[in-house]
């Protein structure tokens, strides 16, 4: 018997004297607190708690370690200390998704108190076991600084009041209980009777199943059953684009990558279930994999998919880009290679399914619950009125949550036993099924003429998308209609092809093709200004769009276009530095190509002192519903405090997928239209009178244009917003990237924390872009399934940051408001690259560029 104490509680353990603190505090005691993040790899930190005055990583603590000590979770920190804390993340903010923030609290108060009074420095290399995805670690720093002041001076910091209106500093909504660990994400939540599922998948990339046997899985102790492809009663396949990828793949079908899932084990415990799962035996007859775009395209390849291995072409074209290109005085020609990238957000894939007379309801993570529920649906065979999907805002997503993973198996199963199941993937298992970011090869040939203005590009881009659709045929084409970055080219060529091959699908992630176009591009603006002797900030800003002047795609900007007020902002800490790097970007606004963004809102008066706003977009960090809040204080006055937000599909407040840069926009635009009803009545009639009215919103963009489209005269509009940033990175004389500097034109800032924190975590996912961060595959499977192992930047790796807000107004956005959720990064790669050349003269066309931060 191991006897400890846990919070000052006396606690027992009879168990497996091997089995790791962080099972029994969360499986055991229910101490959800505490979260999962990686287990048991060791490399996020999320898990942290303090145990004998110490902090540790309770996933790889085992029991056999805890007896005798004390062992302390965020809910036995000292009341003053959690009170600290909890202000200062709330109001510097140092927490954005907060998965890994209750975490860092720990390992934050062991710190300070052995150190009350620590230097940044300390700080950062304090938190090395720790990762974030969201914030850069900058206003996570702050925000332990900030709480160390309050601990040591036993005062908390006068607070101003928060009218919540846009433009001001409001505190994340939701999120002082985050800090803590105290607000629930899916892998916390529980049920009555409550199953678990775990997945069986591919031994191999591709290979016919000969047979799938499940008999040993199903008679193990607590196994409640096991499910294979013949187990689905409706739809076989999902996608939210192309419908290619299988909910299993059954007996006589071939397998496409190792994240195929043969067969779901459901148990009374996840133990269990995960024994089940590795219990299913599969009978194979191997077949060669296509693990490059060249084995994929080569004659006589093997079909992938029915209609063959090309998944899409995307063009943009204007004028005559051979003929302007041999007119040039100058041309550039190289090929530029990007790699792929894990997203790592910091909360693996989990979902909990509740079925109840006939109905489904299913806690997902999703960034788009209405098309989960729609293909939910059809896989289950039922109507979509019987399925509500309702949203647990999730611990990061930049795109790798778009697709349907763990949500058709939790519901499958929770369907076939009458039972809530709840499905989490392991890290390994995370890695080895989401999408990954694209990896291009861009074959780019840009010229310009002696009076240092561009002419002509002519592009051919590759893109290996890995074995689903997935969103790999958008991603492809946002990269042409992006491929001439900031800058105004009068002919264009560009032709972009995603491709199917046998490796891990490629799908959306943060810049969704444009980071890759503008690496390339960038890099190559600044070739054609060594080759003509141009000033590199002058080159840009001669060449940089305006209104008037179109994109790629041959769209005409005609307001709110802020490159050059973004180049202004920048150009003081370009010229004063040494060795510097400068790079614009462009990123659209809303995912158009003739597609509609829309979003419907509902505001319902629920009580004298409540009101709640109903929407259909994903919380993911972001802060979508701190802006949904601050749009409707701004249009009616009222105070933050009686707002409440919530996502689920039985409001019928539909939104499309949370991507292209869109919610705040497009939710603030329905918000307003929502307000116009309501802040009249509120006026005459007053909020208690108004108990049990709703207001319903609407906005819709429904005037874009497919690419490459006859418009019939009519002028071509890719998409109905775009933002603009310029970057500089900085390089100190040991080679190292010593600052950044960004101005990203956000139209207007809604929030300036947020705003700063969505930049500042931009910031570093973009320099992990560019100089560390990879997931290289080998045989069709990653090399390496450990989180650690890809690339991504420690707070103590980052460099300085500025981050510098511009404002040029979009004549459509709320207030002026554009996206600034991707823009962030997409300069940064190609700014680090001209910077490095401006150190050692060395020219770098490969991400990433394998040199330390």
């Amino acid at each position: 018997m191991i006897r400890f104490r846990l919070n000052g509680k006396e606690r027992q353990y009879a168990g497996d004297p091997g089995g790791s603190l962080l099972r029994w505090l969360r499986d055991e005691a229910g101490v959800t607190t505490v979260k999962d993040g990686c287990s048991p790899q060791a490399a996020c930190g999320c898990c942290t708690v303090d145990m004998g005055g110490k902090a540790v990583l309770s996933c790889v603590t085992a029991m056999s370690q805890v007896a005798g000590k004390d062992v302390t979770t965020q809910d036995g920190l000292p009341p003053a200390a959690q009170e600290a804390f909890t202000e200062a993340f709330a109001h510097g903010g140092g927490a954005q998704c907060g998965f890994c923030v209750p975490g860092i609290v720990m390992r934050a108060w062991n710190l300070l108190k052995g150190k009350p009074e620590p230097s940044r420095d300390e700080v950062e290399r304090g938190l090395n076991q720790h990762l974030c995805r969201c914030t850069g670690y900058k206003k996570i720093v702050d925000s332990i600084v900030d709480a160390g002041k309050t601990l040591r001076s036993g005062r908390a910091p006068a607070r101003v009041p928060q009218t919540g209106r846009v433009g001001t500093r409001l505190p994340k909504y939701d999120i002082k209980p985050t800090v803590l660990g105290r607000r629930d994400y899916v892998a916390d939540l529980s049920a009555s009777g409550l199953l678990h599922a775990a997945v069986r998948l591919s031994d191999h990339p591709r290979a016919k199943v000969l047979k799938v046997d499940v008999s040993a899985a199903a008679a193990l102790p607590g196994v409640a059953t096991v499910l294979t492809a013949a187990s689905v009663p409706g739809k076989k396949v999902v996608g939210l684009i192309v419908q290619d990828w299988p909910v299993m793949v059954g007996e006589g079908e071939t397998t496409r990558y190792v994240g195929d899932v043969l067969a779901i084990a459901v148990a009374d415990t996840r133990a269990k279930a995960q024994e089940a799962a590795r219990a299913v035996r599969v009978d194979y007859e191997v077949l060669e994999p296509l693990l490059s775009l060249d084995d994929a395209l080569a004659p006589g390849a093997p079909k992938l998919h029915e209609k063959g291995n090309v998944l899409s072409v995307s063009k943009a074209k204007k004028g005559d880009a051979d003929a302007a290109l041999a007119a040039c005085d100058y041309v550039h020609e190289a090929v530029y290679q990007t790699q792929v990238i894990e997203h790592a957000y910091l909360e693996p894939e989990a979902c909990l399914a509740q079925p109840s007379d006939g109905r489904l309801t299913v806690y997902s993570q999703s960034q788009g619950v209405y098309e989960d529920r729609k293909q939910l649906a059809a896989m289950l065979g039922v109507e979509e009125g019987l399925v509500n999907v309702v949203l647990v805002p999730n611990g990061g997503g930049f795109g790798g949550k778009e697709d349907l993973l763990v949500q058709r198996h939790a519901a499958l199963a929770a369907m076939a036993t009458g039972k809530p199941v709840k499905l989490e993937l392991t890290r390994e298992e995370s890695i080895l099924m989401h999408p990954k970011r694209h990896a291009l090869r861009l074959e780019y040939k840009l010229g310009c003429g002696k009076d240092g203005k561009l002419k002509a590009l002519k592009a051919r881009i590759w893109g290996d998308s890995g074995a689903y659709a997935s969103v790999g045929m958008k991603v492809l084409e946002r990269a042409a209609g992006h491929s001439t970055g900031g800058y105004f080219v009068p002919d264009v060529d560009v032709e972009a092809t995603a491709v199917y091959t046998n490796n891990i699908p490629c799908g959306a992630m943060r810049g969704f093709g444009a980071n890759q176009a503008t690496f390339a591009m960038e890099c190559a603006v600044d070739e054609l200004c060594a080759q003509g002797g141009f000033d590199r900030w002058q080159f840009r800003w001669d060449n940089a769009l305006t209104e008037g002047l179109s994109t790629s795609t041959g769209q005409l900007l005609t307001g709110g276009v802020g490159v050059r007020a973004c180049l202004e902002a920048v150009k003081e800490d370009f010229r004063k530095a040494k060795h510097a790097g400068l790079a614009t970007g462009i990123k659209n606004t809303g995912v158009g190509n003739g597609m509609a963004d829309s979003s419907e809102v509902e505001l319902a008066v629920l009580a004298a002192d409540r009101v709640q706003i109903r929407h259909g977009w994903t919380e993911m960090g972001q802060g979508v519903d701190t802006v949904a809040v601050q749009v409707v204080c701004t249009e009616t006055g009222l105070p933050p405090e009686l707002f409440s937000v919530r996502t689920r599909t039985e409001d019928a407040a539909p939104s499309g997928m949370t991507t292209a840069s869109r919610a705040t926009s497009l939710v603030g635009n329905a918000l307003i239209d929502a307000c116009r009803a309501f802040k009249k009545d509120l006026a005459e009639r007053g909020l208690p009178a108004l108990v049990g009215r709703r207001y319903r919103g609407k906005w819709v963009c429904d005037w874009t244009t497919k690419p490459n489209a006859d418009t019939h005269g009519k002028p071509v509009c890719t998409h109905y917003s775009y933002s603009y940033a310029a970057q500089v990175a900085v390089v100190d004389d040991e080679g190292r990237v010593s600052r950044l500097i960004a101005a990203h034109d956000a139209g207007k800032v809604m929030n300036p924390m947020l705003f700063e924190g969505q930049i500042e975590g931009s910031l570093h996912m973009g320099l992990g872009y560019a100089l560390t961060e990879e997931l290289p595959m080998e045989g069709g499977r990653p090399k390496s399934a450990k989180l650690r192992d890809c690339g991504v930047l420690r707070a103590k790796d980052m460099p300085e940051l500025k981050v510098i807000a511009v404002e040029v107004p979009d004549p459509l956005g709320p207030y002026g408001a554009k996206g600034v959720g991707e823009i962030g990064l997409v300069p940064t790669a190609g700014a680090v690259a001209n910077a490095l050349f401006a150190f050692d003269g060395v020219r770098r066309r490969t991400l990433p560029m394998r040199r330390k931060p």
